[in-house]
C-alpha cells in the first residue's frame, strides 16, 4: 500500500514539474519582448518606471508600454517590432479606457467586451494609435472595434468572424 502512495506522489510531482516547464517555455518569448521594449524606450525615450507591457498583433507587431515622465505622467510608448520605430503619447493627451468603451456602446450593442487595449490601426497606409475592443454579439459572433486614440473618433469596425 505505500508503494502505490509513494508511486501516486512522484507521478503528481513529475506531472506538475512537465506542466511549471510547458508555462515557462510558453511565456519567455514574451518576456524576451518586453526586455527587448523596456530597452528600446529607456534608450530612445526619458521615460522610466515602465509599469505595463502588452504586444498588439495587427497588420504589424507592436510593443506597447506604460512608463512615467519625469512628472511622473503616465506615457504610452508603441514600438514597431519590425523596424523599432518609436510612437510616444501623453496618456492625459488621449482618451481613456473607458471613454472608448462609451463609444463602442453608443454604436453597438455588445453581449461581452472580451479585451480592450492599445494597439495601432492602419487607416489609408498610416498607422494610428488606437483602443482595439474584442468583444461578441449575442449571436456569438466576434467584433472588433477601434478606437483614436487621440481624437476618440471610430477608425474602422470588424464585425461578424
Amino acid at each position: 500500500m505505500k508503494k502505490w502512495i509513494l508511486l501516486s506522489v512522484l507521478f503528481v510531482a513529475i506531472i506538475m514539474g512537465i506542466l511549471v516547464n510547458v508555462y515557462l517555455n510558453a511565456i519567455e518569448p514574451v518576456n524576451a519582448a518586453e526586455n527587448k521594449a523596456v530597452e528600446i524606450a529607456a534608450k530612445e525615450t526619458n521615460l522610466s518606471d515602465f509599469t505595463d507591457f502588452n504586444l498588439y498583433s495587427g497588420e504589424e507587431t507592436y510593443y506597447v508600454l506604460t512608463g512615467k515622465n519625469a512628472k511622473q505622467e503616465d506615457v504610452y510608448v508603441w514600438i514597431n517590432e519590425k523596424n523599432g520605430e518609436l510612437i510616444t503619447r501623453n496618456a492625459k493627451n488621449g482618451i481613456t479606457k473607458k471613454e472608448a468603451l462609451n463609444k463602442l456602446y453608443q454604436e453597438k450593442n455588445p453581449d461581452e467586451i472580451i479585451a480592450v487595449r492599445l494597439g495601432m490601426a492602419r487607416i489609408q497606409k498610416t498607422d494610428r494609435p488606437a483602443w482595439e475592443i474584442y468583444y461578441r454579439k449575442n449571436s456569438g459572433t466576434i467584433n472588433y472595434y477601434y478606437v483614436d486614440f487621440e481624437t476618440g473618433e471610430k477608425l474602422r469596425a470588424i464585425d461578424n468572424l
